[in-house]
């Protein structure tokens, strides 16, 4: 495809798994499932709440290389590891996205790759206009 742009976040994983940090076809943007790791360190462990700032951090950067933002972002998936800490993940989502207001699901999961992992999140976005 001539209009498809894959987004790296320069993990090795990338390659071994074969997946992109997000891939951009035409004016919509799919950004991976992402986590609170930056390199080799953890960020947040053991808080929700940072994890997912974190998080957002990381989507936003992707999404800007893509020539979007987290304001055209129409859905979020939170996949969390303990769903009583729903409201620390909701806090950190609410904080982004109070006005934009994307469809959003959050699930418990009963493990991601890491037990240092609480949550993972991946959103679509959609640049209007195009």
């Amino acid at each position: 495809m001539s209009n498809r742009q894959n987004i790296s976040s320069g993990s090795p994983w990338e390659e071994i798994v074969g997946y992109s940090r997000a891939v951009r076809i035409g004016n919509v943007i799919e950004v991976a499932g992402t986590t609170a790791v930056n390199g080799d360190e953890l960020i947040g462990e053991g808080s929700v709440y940072e994890q997912t700032r974190f998080i957002f951090q990381k989507i936003n950067k992707a999404l800007t290389e893509a020539g979007s933002s987290l304001n055209d972002v129409v859905r979020t998936r939170m996949y969390i590891t303990d769903i009583s800490k729903w409201e620390e993940a909701g806090k950190a989502h609410g904080e982004v996205f109070r006005e934009i207001k994307p469809a959003s699901t959050m699930v418990e999961v009963s493990a991601l790759i890491d037990s240092r992992l609480l949550i993972e999140i991946e959103v679509t976005a959609v640049i209007p206009n195009l």
